[in-house]
């Protein structure tokens, strides 16, 4: 078993991958299947009432015995059934027996993150749910975009190489996406908080990349890399890059040296595989640390407003948020208890990245127990209906054996102005 609790998951239709932080070197090392191959085929195989997977999973199919079942991925997200012998399998059970296989020799798992092509509220349901499932708590569970893994990956390497612009490429076999790392001018932020984001900010499909697959075709890439070449100039017209990061399978082939003198010329250029399960892991470890001292991302599906009480923590008051910009309102419920002063109302702040306009909300707390300071006891709840509205319940828990708790609870409807063109507007 592996001591190594803190794990990042790259996980899409084809394959997973899985990094662990290493407290001896104090980063990410992705698990390894074999020599420089990180890669887990997403497959599974039941032979003889024992299930399989991976390479395994493979090596039945090739030879013809037991069952092997694929695009475990797709059936998940599309909850089909599936037939495995004379029982009848759900997609999402059939993706969380493959995930807990892989995970089978990490011991107590402390925090996992995700890392897959897209997410949305189902997906995080989803994976929450497997995370659930397989023995980890759903509040250590995190799902993110591959968008938001290069995004995280950044953040912990050395300044110089996100000064600017990065430029994350990707290839296969059909086509070649670029995407851009960017800061973001937030216009309601009094502190000099950093907010970045990723776009793609390009694609093409190349039939010249289908020759690169099995063998490569010498002719056929000499005209795919003077085609990547120009892509790559269009890319970065009129941009500043720091640096460039080459992933996907056809990045692995020496088929594109002209290109590779235009991505280095003047900044660093990096290839590998296992960009996202490391960005996840990244993003397990500030979880786990409660690190917050770090750029913030956003993108279209991100809240870019906050909501705030005024509150004492460690000795320190001030505006100290209960929903945070940046996060998904699907995840952004929440529940804590506070210690009151004497007060009549509470206020709430709401604060938005897209303006300088301030919403106050305030909240009557007639009808509460006359008790001493410090001894009347709160309960604040924070429950999303949809990306535009949330509730907040205020009720009182009593305060232990001296004062039990009354019946009094209030609650407070906060409108949102959602994600509409509020992102765009940051740019």
């Amino acid at each position: 078993m592996k001591n190594d609790r803190i794990l990042g998951y790259d996980l899409n239709e084809k394959y997973c991958q899985i990094s662990y932080y290493d407290e001896t070197k104090e980063e990410p090392e992705t698990l390894e299947t074999e020599a420089d191959n990180y890669q887990i085929p997403l497959i599974l195989g039941y032979y003889k009432e024992k299930w399989v997977y991976g390479k395994e999973a493979k090596r039945l199919a090739a030879i013809q015995e037991g069952i092997t079942i694929t695009d475990l991925f797709e059936k998940a997200v599309r909850q089909e059934k599936v037939m495995v012998g004379s029982r009848r399998r759900d997609g999402v059970w059939l993706l969380a027996k493959f995930i807990k296989l892989t995970l089978a020799e990490f011991d107590e798992i402390s925090f996992i993150t995700f890392s897959v092509p897209y997410t949305n509220i189902d997906m995080s349901k989803m994976l929450k749910g497997i995370g659930h499932y397989i023995g980890i708590p759903k509040e250590r569970v995190c799902v993110q975009d591959y968008k938001e893994s290069f995004c995280q990956y950044m953040f912990y390497q050395p300044k110089e190489l996100w000064q600017y612009e990065s430029a994350l490429f990707y290839c296969d076999a059909q086509e070649i996406r670029a995407y851009m790392l960017r800061r973001l001018n937030a216009i309601g932020v009094k502190e000099r908080e950093l907010f970045v984001t990723v776009e793609e900010v390009a694609n093409a499909r190349m039939k010249e990349l289908a020759a690169i697959y099995p063998i490569l075709n010498k002719a056929q890439a000499k005209d795919a890399d003077g085609r990547f070449k120009t892509f790559i100039q269009s890319v970065f017209e009129k941009k500043v890059v720091s640096s460039v990061y080459l992933t996907g399978e056809a990045f692995e082939k020496n088929w594109y040296p002209d290109s590779l003198k235009v991505l280095c010329n003047g900044r660093r250029a990096f290839v590998g595989n296992n960009l996202y399960s490391r960005g996840a892991c990244y993003t397990s470890m500030r979880k786990c640390d409660e690190y917050q001292d770090s750029p913030v991302y956003l993108d279209e599906t991100k809240m870019t407003e906050q909501i705030c009480l005024r509150m004492r923590v460690n000795g320190q008051e001030g505006w100290y948020p209960i929903v945070s910009w940046g996060t998904h309102w699907y995840e952004a419920d929440g529940q804590w208890e506070v210690i009151l002063e004497d007060t009549s109302d509470i206020e709430i702040h709401v604060e938005t990245l897209a303006g300088e306009e301030l919403q106050v909300e305030t909240v009557s707390l007639e009808g509460l127990p006359d008790r001493r300071d410090y001894s009347l006891r709160i309960q604040i709840e924070v429950l999303f209906m949809d990306e535009r509205t949330c509730r907040l319940s205020f009720k009182d828990v009593g305060f232990g054996e001296f004062f039990p708790a009354t019946g009094f609870q209030v609650e407070k409807m906060i409108h949102l102005g959602g994600s509409n063109g509020q992102f765009n507007s940051m740019s």
